[in-house]
């Protein structure tokens, strides 16, 4: 198993309308595609205006081609841009657990 951490950062302001958009057509796209949510996140304390959401795989390969299913769905090409123009910055990280993570 494998987790994908995704964090965006915001245009200032903008986590109210990112949230909603994802909450009311995104994350159903997402999950058809990509399985495992293993959380959605928006920060309090720190750097503000971030998004941060896990996604758990079962390997590389299966993470690609997930990510590929979802990016040829018309309803996430058509998505896509609404969340974007919000975004300022994205990183991506791929975690591997250790042998005494809680999660496998």
């Amino acid at each position: 198993m494998l987790y994908e951490m995704r964090t965006y950062r915001l245009k200032t302001g903008a986590t109210p309308a990112y949230v909603k958009l994802v909450e009311e057509e995104g994350i159903a796209i997402q999950k058809g595609h990509l399985g495992q949510l293993v959380g959605y996140f928006t920060s309090e304390i720190g750097p503000l205006n971030e998004i941060v959401h896990i996604w758990a795989y079962a390997s590389l390969d299966d993470r690609a081609a997930r990510r590929a299913r979802l990016a040829a769905d018309p309803a996430w090409q058509a998505f896509g841009p609404k969340i974007q123009a919000l975004i300022e910055v994205m990183e991506n990280k791929i975690l591997l657990p250790t042998s005494f993570s809680p999660l496998p």
